[in-house]
C-alpha cells in the first residue's frame, strides 16, 4: 500500500486546527482518506478518521479545560445521553435511508447560518449561568445530537456549538469547549464500533493523529486568543461549507 504522507499529514493538521475551533474536521480528513485509499472498505477509513480525530479533540479539550470554565453539571449528562443517542441513531439506519435525512439537514443548517448571521450579538457574551433543570435539558439535547450523529453525522460539532449558545446562554468560546467533551466521548464510541466491524489502519490513523493533535493546539490557541468573534466567523464559514457539501451530494 502506497501512502502519500505529503497529502495526509497536512490534511490531518488542518483538520485538527479547524475542528478545535468549530468542528468539521471530518470534512477535510474523510475525503482525503477516501481518495488516498480508494480500494479500502468505508468502515475501515471511517474508523481510521476517528483515531486521528480523537487525538486532536482530546488535546483541544485539555487546553480549553485549563482556560475555560466548563459547566460539567450540564455537559456530563448531555455527554452520557449523546452516547446512548449515537447507539440508537446507528440502529435507526437499519430502518431508514440516510439520504432521507439530507434535505432536512440542509434546511436546518440554512436556518442556523441565517440566524447566527442576523444575530450579530449571538454568542459574543454569556447571557446566563446554568439554571436549575439545565441538566435535564442538556441530557435531552445530548440525546438528540447523539441520535443525529449516530444516524447521519455531518455538522454534529456545529449543531453542538449552536445549541450550547442558543439554548444554554454560553458564548462561542465556552460552547466550543463544552462541545469537545461530547465530541471526545462519541469519537471514542465510534472507534470501538468501527474496530469491532472491521480492521482499522492503525499506522495511518496514529500518524495522522500526531498531525491532528498539532493542528488542534494551534486552533485552540487561535480560539482562546481571538475569542468569540473569531469563533463566530469560523463557525459561519464551516456551516456554509457544510451546506454546499450537502447540497452537492443531494443534487
Amino acid at each position: 500500500m502506497t501512502i502519500d504522507w505529503f497529502i495526509l499529514a497536512p490534511a490531518a493538521f488542518f483538520a485538527g486546527m479547524v475542528d478545535a475551533v468549530v468542528g468539521g474536521g471530518g470534512l477535510i480528513q474523510i475525503p482525503v482518506l477516501l481518495s488516498s485509499f480508494p480500494q479500502t472498505a468505508i468502515p475501515t477509513l471511517f474508523g481510521t478518521n476517528k483515531v486521528s480525530s480523537i487525538a486532536g479533540t482530546g488535546a483541544a479539550l485539555w487546553r480549553y479545560a485549563r482556560a475555560v470554565r466548563i459547566p460539567w453539571r450540564l455537559v456530563l449528562p448531555a455527554t452520557a445521553a449523546a452516547l446512548v443517542g449515537a447507539w440508537l441513531g446507528a440502529a435507526v439506519v437499519a430502518w431508514l435511508s440516510r439520504e432521507a435525512m439530507r434535505p432536512l439537514v440542509v434546511a436546518m443548517m440554512l436556518a442556523v447560518a441565517i440566524y447566527t448571521f442576523l444575530r450579530k450579538d449571538l454568542g459574543q457574551t454569556e447571557t446566563h449561568e446554568p439554571r436549575p433543570g439545565d441538566a435535564w435539558r442538556g441530557a435531552l439535547f445530548g440525546l438528540a445530537i447523539g441520535l443525529y450523529d449516530g444516524f447521519f453525522g455531518p455538522g454534529t460539532g456545529s449543531f453542538l456549538i449552536f445549541g450550547f449558545v442558543r439554548l444554554f446562554g454560553m458564548d462561542f468560546v465556552r460552547a466550543s469547549a463544552s462541545a469537545k467533551v461530547i465530541n471526545s466521548a462519541t469519537n471514542l464510541s465510534a472507534i470501538a464500533f468501527f474496530a469491532s466491524h472491521g480492521p482499522i489502519l492503525w499506522a495511518v490513523g496514529l500518524t495522522m493523529a500526531v498531525c491532528n493533535l498539532a493542528g488542534a493546539q494551534l486552533g485552540t490557541h487561535l480560539a482562546l486568543r481571538h475569542g468569540a468573534g473569531f469563533i463566530r466567523k469560523a463557525f459561519l464559514l464551516v456551516v456554509a461549507v457544510l451546506i454546499v457539501k450537502q447540497l452537492h451530494d443531494l443534487l
